[in-house]
Parts: structure tokens; C-alpha cells; sequence
């Protein structure tokens, strides 16, 4: 059934169920507290009927969704699988093992922790592994398209270390591997991360390895953005040439919230000191096990296929926008994801991202490298498929998806609402015929 559009701001208030309505999905919550339980279904309703192009989101399946809300929310369980320091422990330490079997097979590294609570946490453990205050260490800038966790100024790991930076060359929005080498050598840095957050490009992992070996830093390879692709076979896996694989188990691998360490067996030690006792309490037992599931479906032929459709959904979207004129960094993509330079459309990114929102379809805004504008009112929108190939769209609809970005774009400078509504209507009917995985109906 094709949902009416429901625009929707941060402001907006949850609906009141229309008289006759079917059973809320979640009744012990809607009993215990109704005012939080209509602010669940209008999320679950806004999860269904926009578009989702945010390419950091994602939806897991009803499996992932119904371990995170098991009573292993009980357990508090400092320590590791046999090394506890609670009692109690023997079904978790259970679930904490087949968790970092799973990993440890579908990535084929020698060692995985399961236990960081995100991403952020995740990498602080990898500096205070081996990292000391004040030691150089090095990550692709934040407004070039690394994250703020790769030594940014104002990240506590810019703050405790000495962050130095690589880019991208201004001609081919590409990264220049001389430009990294000489930074390197000439620093010295203890930790080299290669990954980031607005990469379209397929990371050269060899080339980071060597430029690590060479300068006698320590190479972890950042892939929370494309985990999934990793796993499905669509991108190559940095396991064979980094020390450390860091990542967070949702985006592509469409799991829950949470995080993995994976490295060699050398600095297993080191890594499971660093997250347990050095960062972290007793990990989160529910979302290690929803981890534990996700990495039994990314297991399956079928999210091969999947992460396949995510890469050609991109290459086809990207198409489709250059065939409308838009400026894509770097020219195009190789992954999930295409950041859009939107200098030539004369509006900024942060005022066409709120006109789609208004649309339906969800991106956001995002520096694009050597943006002239402000970090919070950039120049660029950044996109990505993991989220509506997960509902079954394929590159017969990128054409469509396109227009809509090309239509609402041009609303937002003019202004048109009457125009964002048409388009909002436009997505709310596709996104009913394709129904988003783990959303109630």
C-alpha cells in the first residue's frame, strides 16, 4: 500500500494513531510509555517512506534487530571469554566467541575484538596500543574525506597526539601516494590510517603498506564505510598488508551499532589491552550478539550478491548525475558512496540538503576537498546506496533517484516547496512498493 507523504523536521511531532489503527508494534512500550512509543513508530514510519542516501546508514534485518533487544542486556561481563570478572558468564562468553569466530572467518584475519562500544572508541584503542601522548601519528585531513579519529585538531586524538595530514590532489580529487611517502618519511609517524568517510575511491592498500613499512609505523586500514564490501567481495581487503583493521560493524555490514578490531597475531595482546582494561567496562552483550548475527548473513551468498548491487547502484547513480551535469569529486565512484561538489549549482550543500530532506530523500551535507565554504555550511551533499539497495532497488531506478537529487537541488535554490512536495509524493510510492527490511509495515 503507497503511504501518503509525511514530511518531517527534527521539530515535527509524533502523530497521534488514527482511530481503528492496528496494534502498536511495540506494546510493551506503547504501554509502559506511550509518548515514547509514538516517537518509535513515526521513526519507523520515516524509515519507511523516504529515501535514505545517507551512504553511514543502513537498515539491518529483523534477526539483527531482535538480538539487540534479547535479555543479554542483563549480563555485565568485564573481561573476555574465559577471563571474566563476573560470574555468571557461561552463555556470554558463549556469544562473545562465536561473534569473533564469525570475524575472524569472514574477514580471515588471525584475531578479532568485538567488544569496542563505535568507531571512535574502536581507534582510540589502536593509539593507546601504540601510540604514546605527543607521538606523530597521521590520517587523511577531515575536510579531504577522512574522519575525525584520524588525528583532526579537534578530536582527542589531535589533541593527544601530533596529527599530521594527506589529501587529495586538487585535479583529480585523487590521493597522491608521492604526497603521502614524503609526509611520512619526513614525519615519522608511530600510526598511518588509510580509510576515511567521503572516499569514492577504491583504497590502495599496498601502497599505504609500503609507505608504512618504509617510514616504521604501524598501518590501520579504517574501512567502517565499506566493512560490507570487504566482506561481499567488492572491494579488496586490506588483511594481507595492515596491521590493524579497524571498523564498525553497521554501514555496509548492515549489523548494529558497534565496532571491530581485527588485527595480527602479533599485537593481539596489545589490542584487547588497549579496549579492555584501557577504554571500556564490560561490553555491550546485546549488540554483540546482533554483530554475531549480521556477520552470519554477510556469510551468506546472498550478501555477496548484495554488496555487488551496492558498488553498480553507486557506479549507475553516478552516471546518472554526470548525465545532469553535476560535479562528482574524483569523477565518479568505485564504491558506495558519491560526494557531489555543488559550486556550480550555486547553492550550498547544507541548504540542498534540508530542501531534500524536505523531499524525502535523505542525504547530507559535506565538505568536498579544498571547499571554500565552512565546515557546517559546505559546498557539497554526500550520497550512497547501501541503504535503498537493502530495499531491493536496482540500477533501473538510479535514473530516477537522480532526477529527484537534480529536481530538489533546483527547488532548494529557487525555493520551490510545491516542487519538493511533488518530489516527496514521487518517493513516498516507490519506497511503498519496495518495504525496508526489519521496518514494520
Amino acid at each position: 500500500m503507497t503511504r501518503p507523504p509525511t514530511p518531517a523536521t527534527a521539530t515535527t511531532p509524533a502523530p497521534e494513531a488514527p482511530a481503528g489503527a492496528a496494534a502498536p508494534a511495540h506494546p510493551a512500550l506503547a504501554a509502559a510509555d506511550p509518548e515514547l512509543a509514538r516517537l518509535v513508530a513515526a521513526e519507523e514510519r520515516l524509515q519507511a517512506d523516504t529515501l535514505r542516501l545517507i551512504p553511514s546508514e543502513n537498515y539491518v534485518s529483523a534477526a539483527v534487530l531482535e538480538a539487540s533487544g534479547t535479555v543479554l542486556q542483563n549480563k555485565y561481563s568485564e573481561g573476555y571469554a574465559g577471563r571474566r570478572y563476573y560470574e555468571g558468564q557461561q552463555v556470554i562468553d558463549q556469544v562473545e566467541r562465536l561473534a569473533t569466530d564469525r570475524a575472524r572467518a569472514l574477514f580471515g584475519v588471525d584475531h578479532a575484538n568485538v567488544q569496542p562500544y563505535s568507531g571512535s572508541p574502536a581507534n582510540l584503542a589502536v593509539y593507546l596500543a601504540f601510540a604514546q601522548p605527543g607521538d606523530t601519528v597521521m590520517g587523511m585531513a577531515l575536510p579531504m574525506g577522512g574522519h575525525l579519529t584520524h588525528g583532526w585538531g579537534v578530536s582527542a586524538t589531535g589533541s593527544w597526539f601530533r596529527g599530521v595530514q594527506y589529501g587529495v590532489r586538487r585535479d583529480t580529487g585523487l590521493i597522491d601516494f608521492d604526497e603521502v611517502r614524503d609526509l611520512a618519511l619526513r614525519e615519522r609517524p608511530k600510526v598511518i590510517f588509510c580509510g576515511g568517510t567521503a572516499l569514492p575511491r577504491t583504497i590502495d592498500f599496498a601502497a599505504f603498506a609500503g609507505i608504512a613499512r618504509e617510514a616504521g609505523a604501524v598501518l590501520v586500514a579504517d574501512i567502517a564505510h565499506i566493512a560490507g564490501l570487504v566482506a561481499g567481495g567488492a572491494h579488496p581487503s586490506p588483511v594481507p598488508h595492515a596491521d590493524v583493521v579497524s571498523t564498525t560493524t553497521h554501514k555496509t555490514l548492515r549489523g548494529p551499532r558497534g565496532a571491530m578490531l581485527m588485527c595480527r597475531e602479533e599485537h593481539a595482546k596489545a589490542i584487547d589491552k588497549a579496549v579492555f582494561p584501557g577504554l571500556q567496562g564490560g561490553p555491550h552483550n546485546q549488540t554483540t550478539a546482533a554483530i554475531a548475527v549480521a556477520l552470519h548473513e554477510a556469510a551468506q551468498p546472498a550478501f555477496r550478491d548484495y554488496a555487488h548491487r551496492v558498488v553498480a547502484n553507486a557506479r549507475a547513480l553516478a552516471a546518472a548525475l554526470l548525465d545532469r551535469g553535476f560535479d562528482l569529486v574524483s569523477g565518479g565512484t568505485d564504491n558506495h558512496l558519491v560526494l557531489i561538489d555543488l559550486t556550480g549549482r550555486d547553492v550550498p550543500g547544507k541548504t540542498a540538503a534540508k530542501a531534500l530532506d524536505r523531499a524525502g530523500v535523505v542525504v547530507n551535507h559535506n565538505t568536498v576537498p579544498y571547499d571554500p565554504r565552512r565546515p557546517f555550511d559546505p559546498s557539497g551533499i554526500r550520497i550512497g546506496t547501501p541503504s535503498l539497495t537493502s530495499r531491493g532497488l536496482g540500477t533501473e531506478h538510479m535514473a530516477a533517484v537522480a532526477d529527484w537529487i537534480d529536481r530538489g537541488v533546483a527547488a532548494a535554490r529557487t525555493g520551490d516547496e510545491d516542487a519538493l512536495a511533488v518530489i516527496r509524493a514521487e518517493v513516498a510510492d516507490l519506497m511503498g512498493r519496495h518495504p525496508a527490511p526489519g521496518v514494520p509495515a
